[in-house]
């Protein structure tokens, strides 16, 4: 019985040394995630606008008018930040099918664009992945880190990781909508009746600018948005690849109708490859 015994304490020495490598590793993510939160409050801007106006979107193509008609009401105060909750599901592998559940805290600044994601993806029971996607004063920061403690972070250049999150940024608008208002720095071009392009630039110097095409359903809303060339990691190269968001399940909050599902993907030649599926379970705003 000896040998049992050594076995159990040898265990128990183990599952000891995990949990104690869980708390320290959500210990420490939780204070760079307070790091970088307090980090974009940094850089926030006074809002330039108070309210939006219906009159604004007077000269906008007709697509895009009915869009601001359909989703705000006149006089919609102009969202400064919002703070969205996150469920579902993220595929791990680039070739097949490896979908984990995740659930994510995500802060967002309309003034200097900026947001946080704080995620945790699950790997095994007790084991998560740890990631940090966010986009703060021009700078973009992707973590993925295991358990909080072993970083996982691939090499991406600052120039094309800065760019893929201010797309980010750009893309999820639909949750924030008064940021997509002219107003608010966005310039509307007609593609089609269905469709039109949408750029924004951030910065004194518009450095950093994202042009994508958004294509609206039969009740006006958007129903997805593209980006032509986004950095994505294919092995360990950089390359830049049509990306795709849907959005869908609108209902209304604050006045507002927002999408509370969403899916991305990136667009190969081979075809479609989602690899984010998403629920909002909480959504607030600051105005």
């Amino acid at each position: 019985m000896t040998w049992i015994a050594s076995l159990l304490l040898a265990l128990l020495v183990v599952a000891a040394i995990f949990a104690g490598l869980v708390i320290v590793g959500r210990a420490s993510w939780t204070s760079k995630t307070r790091g970088l939160l307090a980090r974009l409050e940094s850089t926030r801007l006074p809002s330039t606008t108070l309210r939006y106006s219906a009159q604004e979107i007077e000269h906008l193509p007709a697509t895009v008018a009915r869009y601001f008609r359909t989703v705000l009401k006149d006089g919609q105060p102009i969202i400064t930040a919002a703070s969205v909750v996150h469920a579902g599901n993220f595929n791990l592998s680039a070739a097949g099918e490896q979908w984990k559940s995740f659930t994510s805290a995500q802060r967002v600044i309309t003034r200097r664009p900026g947001f946080v994601w704080d995620a945790r993806i699950a790997m095994a029971p007790g084991i998560a992945v740890y990631v940090h996607d966010a986009y703060v004063g021009g700078e973009g920061i992707l973590t993925p880190s295991l358990l909080g403690l072993l970083s996982m972070q691939g090499e991406i250049s600052k120039r094309d990781l800065a760019a893929a999150e201010f797309m980010r940024f750009f893309a999820e608008a639909a949750w924030y909508p008064t940021a997509l208002l002219p107003s608010q720095g966005v310039q509307w071009h007609a593609v089609d009746e269905h469709t039109a392009s949408a750029t924004l630039a951030d910065g004194a110097d518009g450095r950093i600018s994202a042009t994508m095409l958004v294509s609206f359903n039969q009740a006006g809303l958007i129903e997805s948005v593209r980006f032509e060339a986004r950095a994505a990691m294919v092995g360990k190269l950089i390359v830049h690849t049509p990306w795709e968001g849907r959005w869908f399940n609108y209902h209304e909050r604050n006045g507002m109708l927002v999408p509370l599902n969403g899916e991305a993907a990136w667009l190969h030649a081979d075809g479609r490859k989602p690899y984010w599926r998403g629920t909002i379970t909480a959504l607030s705003y600051e105005f």
